[in-house]
C-alpha cells in the first residue's frame, strides 16, 4: 500500500497539471471500489475548477470551488495517470474507474485493479469531520510534530513502538516500510514498549522519521509492486532501504560476521513484516 512519501509524490505531480483547471467532462466507468463511488459523482464535479491539490495522511484531496473536495485513497493498487490531448469520451482500459477531462485538453484517470481504493466527494467545510479523517493523528512532516509531541503520544502505551507508529490515530502516514527504516536509524528496537521510549530517544526518532520520509519523497517514493508516480515513473527509494526487505543481509555500517549473526532479522508484528538489526537496535 502506498505510504506517505508515495502519496505526497503523487500530490506534487498533480498540482501543476490540475490546479486552476476546469473539469469539462467526467465519466465513472465502475463505481465498485472499497466504498461505492457516489452515483452523481460525474455530475457534481463537471464544471468545477480545481483550486488546490493537498494531502491529509494517505488521502489525496482535490479541492474544487464551491465547497467541494474529491477525496482519493489509492488503497493497495490504485494509481492516477495523466494524459495529454485526451478525447472527450474516454475508452477505458481495464481497471479504469474515473476519467476527468480538463479545460486544456488533458485528463486525469483513476485506476484500481484490486478495488481497495476510495473516491468520494465531501463538502470542503465539513472535511475535518469526515468519517475517515476526523480521528487521524498529527502529520509527521509538520513543524509542530516534535520529539515532545511524539513522547506524549506514546506515553502509557504498552504496545510495541513499531505498532504504535503504524497506528493512524496516533501518527499518520509513516507506514510499515518507513517505520522499520526510521527505527533502525534511531537505534530503537521495534519490540520496545512505546511507553519506554525516553525523551532523548523520542527526539531522535522524531527526526529520523522526518529524515526518512523526506528522503523517500525526493526519490519519488518506493516502488515495490504497483506504485507509480503521476508521471508514470517508478519511485527509487527502495534502492536505499537500510533494513526493509533485506532479511539476512548486512545493515549499513555492518562489521558483523553475517554467517554467524544471520544479518538483518525479520519478524511479524500485527500481521506486517518488520526488519531490524538486533545488534544496533536496542
Amino acid at each position: 500500500m502506498p505510504e506517505l512519501p508515495e502519496v505526497e509524490t503523487v500530490v506534487r505531480g498533480l498540482r501543476q497539471p490540475l490546479e486552476n483547471q476546469k473539469i469539462v467532462a467526467a465519466q465513472v466507468f465502475s463505481a465498485k471500489i472499497r466504498t461505492p463511488i457516489p452515483r452523481d459523482f460525474a455530475a457534481q464535479v463537471t464544471g468545477r475548477i480545481v483550486c488546490e491539490i493537498a494531502r491529509r495522511a494517505k488521502y489525496i484531496l482535490v479541492h474544487f470551488d464551491r465547497d467541494l473536495t474529491m477525496v482519493i485513497h489509492l488503497g493497495m493498487t490504485g494509481n492516477i495517470r495523466l494524459v495529454a490531448d485526451a478525447p472527450a469520451r474516454w475508452r477505458p482500459e481495464k481497471h479504469d474507474h474515473l476519467f476527468l477531462l480538463l479545460q486544456d485538453g488533458g485528463a486525469m484517470i483513476f485506476s484500481d485493479p484490486r478495488r481497495f481504493g476510495v473516491l468520494d466527494l465531501v463538502r470542503t467545510s465539513e472535511l475535518p469531520q469526515w468519517k475517515s479523517i476526523r480521528d487521524l493523528g498529527p502529520e509527521p512532516l509538520e513543524r509542530s510534530f516534535t520529539g515532545a509531541v511524539l513522547r506524549s503520544i506514546l506515553a502509557g502505551r504498552k504496545t510495541a513502538i513499531k505498532l504504535a507508529l503504524l497506528n493512524q490515530s496516533l501518527l499518520v502516514g509513516v507506514g510499515n516500510i518507513y517505520a522499520s527504516e526510521a527505527l533502525f536509524h534511531a537505534g530503537i528496537s521495534p519490540l520496545r514498549p512505546a511507553l519506554n521510549i525516553k525523551a532523548a530517544e523520542a527526539e531522535t526518532l522524531c527526526q529520523t522519521i522526518k529524515k526518512v520520509l523526506r528522503a523517500s519523497i525526493r526519490a519519488g517514493g518506493s516502488t515495490l509492486k504497483d506504485y507509480r508516480q503521476a508521471s508514470g515513473d517508478l519511485g527509487f527509494f527502495q534502492n536505499r532501504f537500510a533494513v526493509y526487505d533485506r532479511e539476512g543481509e548486512a545493515c549499513p555500517g555492518c562489521s558483523c560476521e553475517i554467517s554467524r549473526t544471520g544479518g538483518i532479522k525479520r519478524l511479524v508484528q500485527g500481521g506486517r513484516s518488520t526488519f531490524y538489526c538486533p545488534r544496533k537496535q536496542t
